[in-house]
């Protein structure tokens, strides 16, 4: 192996680049005679957000990670790292997900000029966030609230927290951590009523499905637990279909054998939410994915789903 090199291709954000370079890191660990070069590459999510575009316009999910599925076909770079969230659940063809790494903090966390928490913050807060899943679940637990709308990267989102339009934000808890900023949080939002996106706080390092050498080097990040439940969400998603434009959401966590599943489907407005938990066997996780959607579905979750595509 010495003398080799894995070209890594990655975003150009603070955020993305911190994942890579622990990722980098972590290979050079395992394999000292491996040199890893990080190969920054601009998506199309990267130009909405310079350009403002919401972006649901541009595309939605997939559109942080088109750019860099594409450097991988051509042969660009061996390895790309993705924050799993971004990661359409069907795979560009000849790529794999060659592993998933321990998952950091899966939870919303909440930051506030105000040092107070969510249910403490004065009478109609304005609440900053650009995810409909956050917005609808802001909502729901504060129906008082006015959600504003929130773009731009996380040190972006951070500065404006601190500023008279809002009185809180909301964003998830593993960026504040990966970028040493946790001390800004102001209370962590419970998974049980802040259910995270599918994937959330994992990374997914994809690769070329022939690409034996890059496989062997990264399959030893693999975390068989976190894996086995981002499968299972994943699989959640894929079940409500491509055409799903309602807040959805899932979080699956390991424990031995088991996996425990939680999930919702709500309006945009909050008002009707429907939740489920399921326990199943981690060797089954798309299995369990599915049977989640089909109860939340069967439970009025097919109507909510209707209606926003309506709307």
């Amino acid at each position: 192996m010495t003398g080799a090199t894995l070209r890594l291709g990655t975003r150009g954000s603070a955020l993305a680049l911190a994942q890579a370079r622990w990722v980098a890191d972590q290979l050079a660990a395992r394999w000292p005679g491996l040199a890893v070069a990080l190969v920054v590459i601009r998506t199309t999510g990267d130009r909405s957000q310079a350009a403002g575009t919401p972006l649901a316009a541009t595309g939605g999910q997939g559109v942080f990670v088109k750019e860099l599925e594409q450097a991988l076909v051509r042969g660009e770079v061996d390895l790309a790292v993705h924050s799993l969230k971004d990661l359409p659940t069907r795979l560009a063809p000849g790529l794999k997900l060659a592993a998933v790494p321990p998952r950091a903090d899966a939870r919303d966390a909440l930051v506030s000029r105000h040092g107070v928490g969510l249910a403490a913050l004065p009478p109609e807060p304005r609440i900053g966030t650009s995810s409909p899943r956050r917005a609808a679940q802001v909502r729901a637990a504060r129906p008082d609230a006015a959600v504003v709308d929130l773009r731009g990267n996380l040190d972006t989102r951070l500065r404006r927290a601190r500023t008279a339009d809002y009185d809180a934000i909301v964003v998830a808890a593993a960026g504040l951590h990966r970028l040493g900023r946790a001390g800004e949080v102001t209370e962590y939002l419970p998974v049980e009523q802040f259910i995270p996106m599918v994937g959330q706080a994992a990374l997914g390092l994809e690769a070329r499905a022939g690409d034996a050498a890059t496989l062997a080097w990264v399959e030893a990040l693999d975390d068989a637990a976190t894996h086995a439940a981002v499968r299972a969400e994943r699989a959640y998603l894929a079940a409500l279909g491509s055409g799903c434009a309602a807040p959805v959401a899932a979080h699956a966590t390991a424990a031995g054998e088991t996996l425990t599943l939680r999930a919702m489907i709500a309006a945009p407005d909050g008002r009707r939410v429907v939740r489920d938990v399921l326990d199943g066997p981690a060797a089954e996780a798309e299995a369990l994915g599915r049977a989640l959607a089909a109860r939340l579905l069967a439970a009025g979750g097919a109507a909510i789903i209707a209606a926003t595509q309506r709307a």
